[in-house]
């Protein structure tokens, strides 16, 4: 099949892994294709903040088909009649720190030209963004009388911003919701709980946050999107609560992997998911062909293999021999 083939208005592009170059690579051939195609932006697994200078999180910028990417957008959009845009999804977190929610408050406060003190109740910027602050919950400023403040501030600003309509007060409302999901994301690392259902947790806020902006970018952004990220976010978590208001609007690629040099990951054993796929492909290929076998059982943390819940959820494969 081709990728053009896709009608869905938001197309998720999974990959099972963030350390195999050729999910990045492929990617950005298919954006390619797919801006002759009616396809006017797409939106990465990094915190959408950042991504409004063309900057990523989670050490995605040193990666070489990220910044191949914003350079292709940089030519194509010189000479575009209808320019593409890129955005971020993802919550402006890391796996064990989330900073401080002052300056991206603060920042919406000076655009709107309020007199509000936010650094007073925020404090120290570092009592926030210290790990110990998502690792112990009586470490955690999220559950203070000042964040319940903040809270308060932040939904008030958003208020205040939703009502104005000029282009560049929807880069002020951005910072807004990334504070007040930060305060959330920070009241959630304060609920007591084991380790196990505080990860949980703190997945399911993320998952809330990465949908919320899917939904935001969809319904502010003319023409299609492809959104690319691990399999994870896009076939189950965001992607389900996505799919779960756009239907058919939203469809899912699952990414599949053969071998990988870059992980140490050998040949897949035959009769498993990515072994059925690995039999048909060369290079790589897309398909919708649900292949039969079971999960292959020699990755690590690095690689997450398909799954049988996973091929339910997608649309199609793209499987990387």
């Amino acid at each position: 099949m081709d990728i053009t083939d896709f009608t869905a208005e938001l197309l998720g592009l999974g990959e099972p892994t963030h350390f195999e170059p050729a999910f990045a690579r492929i990617r950005n051939e298919l954006f390619a294709r797919l801006a002759e195609h009616g396809f006017r932006a797409i939106a990465l697994e990094t915190d959408r903040v950042a991504a409004l200078d063309g900057r990523f999180s989670h050490d995605f910028g040193e990666m070489p088909a990220n910044r191949q990417l914003l350079e292709w957008l940089r030519e194509y959009n010189e000479s575009a009649a209808e320019p593409l845009t890129f955005h971020g999804f993802d919550a402006p977190t890391e796996t064990f720190s989330a900073p401080s929610p002052r300056g991206y408050l603060e920042h919406a406060r000076d655009y709107l030209g309020l007199d509000v003190d936010i650094a007073a109740l925020t404090g120290d910027d570092e009592r926030w963004s210290r790990s110990e602050a998502i690792l112990d919950p009586a470490a955690s400023p999220g559950a203070t009388p000042e964040a319940r403040e903040l809270r308060v501030i932040a939904d008030d600003l958003l208020t205040a911003l939703d009502a104005r309509i000029e282009p560049a007060a929807r880069t002020a409302r951005i910072h807004a919701a990334a504070g007040l999901d930060l305060l959330r994301y920070h009241a959630a690392s304060a609920l007591p709980g084991d380790r196990d259902t505080r990860i949980a947790r703190l997945a399911g806020a993320r998952a809330v946050i990465m949908a919320r902006n899917l939904l935001d970018i969809h319904s502010s952004q003319p023409g299609r999107t492809l959104v690319f990220a691990h399999n994870a976010h896009l076939g189950s978590g965001a992607g389900a609560i996505v799919a779960s208001r756009l239907g058919d609007r939203y469809a899912f690629i699952a990414g599949s992997l053969g071998r990988s040099e870059a992980l140490g990951l050998g040949e897949p054993a035959p009769d498993t998911y990515e072994g059925r796929l690995q039999r048909d492909t060369t290079t790589w290929q897309l398909t919708a062909e649900t292949p039969t076998g079971h999960t292959r059982e020699d990755a690590d943390y690095r690689y997450a293999p398909l799954t049988r819940e996973l091929l339910e959820n997608a649309d199609a494969i793209l499987h990387v021999a």
